[in-house]
């Protein structure tokens, strides 16, 4: 039987069968042995053990396509990070900072811009202008009025999504509306695993419906961007792409250099210059990193 870790707690692991529910498993011996971690979000493969009270064995873990740090969990298909677009206005530093750490891991990012309805079209035409020019599809949603939470629904459907945003933005309001029946699992589970409750929160994995998982992440104020070099950070922004090998000097990091044909980009309005100042401040981090 085959299923995916959606909780793990204290050496246990919550395996979720489609159709069939959740087994609580342990891992076997061997993937200690081989120094292998079972993660969230990880396909294995279960022997049953106990039926009526759903216990089991994991005998396998199926190849990981991908895996995140922070939040730890595997087999992500993509990411959706949530920002207001007023009330609180939107940290744009902070969510290119999370577009470059999801680049880096190679997972697609949608970007969902909430509570539309606050605001003015010249807002939501804005803010399309910097991020659809960048390469991201990008959505906008009021959990107010419901508007957009159906193309966010088909745009996560059959995939592994991690949702993550700041507080405040309303990414808890929209996970209700996708997914209304995860908080009542959720305290189901919580009932019966009765572990680690009131230790650091764990990566969790919900099933929405049918083969449709979410990843909700805590809250985050801050990301820092520091675990590598300066020269290649130009590979996490998209749009830079394109100018790649077209600049004076080959390698060029679009910073000082003449000859840059990105900075003409950003002078001529082509690229965002809110981005290219992001990218600058990042450039400086890296910069300026402690090296140990």
């Amino acid at each position: 039987m085959q299923g995916k870790i959606i909780k793990g707690v204290a050496g246990f692991y919550y395996v979720h069968v489609i159709h069939d529910g959740v087994y609580e498993c342990k891992a076997k011996g061997k993937f200690r042995n081989e120094n292998v971690k079972p993660l969230v979000g990880d396909n294995v493969e279960l022997d049953i053990l106990d039926e009526v009270k759903k216990k089991g064995n994991i005998t396998k873990i199926l190849k990981r396509d991908n895996e995140l740090v922070r939040p730890a969990v595997a087999n992500i298909d993509q990411a959706m990070v949530v920002f207001a677009i007023a009330d609180p206005m939107p940290n744009l530093n902070l969510l290119d900072r999370f577009l470059v750490m999801m680049e880096r891991n190679n997972i697609n990012t949608i970007i969902c811009f909430n509570k539309i309805d606050l605001v003015e079209e010249e807002k939501v035409i804005e803010m399309k202008n910097i991020y659809v020019k960048a390469g991201y599809h990008v959505i906008f949603t009021s959990t107010y009025n419901k508007m957009g939470v159906l193309d966010v629904k088909r745009l996560i459907e059959g995939k592994t999504t991690v949702f993550a945003g700041p507080s405040g933005v309303g990414k808890s309001s929209l996970l209700n509306m996708l997914a209304p029946d995860a908080n009542a699992e959720i305290g189901e589970l919580s009932e019966k695993i009765k572990r680690g409750k009131n230790t650091t929160r764990h990566s969790e994995i919900i099933n929405a419906f049918e083969d449709t998982y979410i990843c909700d992440t805590p809250g985050f104020s801050s990301l820092y961007v520091t675990d590598f070099e300066k020269e290649d950070l130009k590979n996490y922004f998209r749009e830079f792409d394109f100018f790649t090998g077209k600049c004076r000097f080959k390698g060029c990091n679009h910073v000082s250099e003449p000859d840059c044909k990105l900075r003409d980009a950003v002078h001529n309005g082509i690229i965002s210059k809110g981005r290219y100042v992001n990218y600058l401040l990042l450039y400086d981090e890296l910069k300026n990193q402690r090296k140990y």
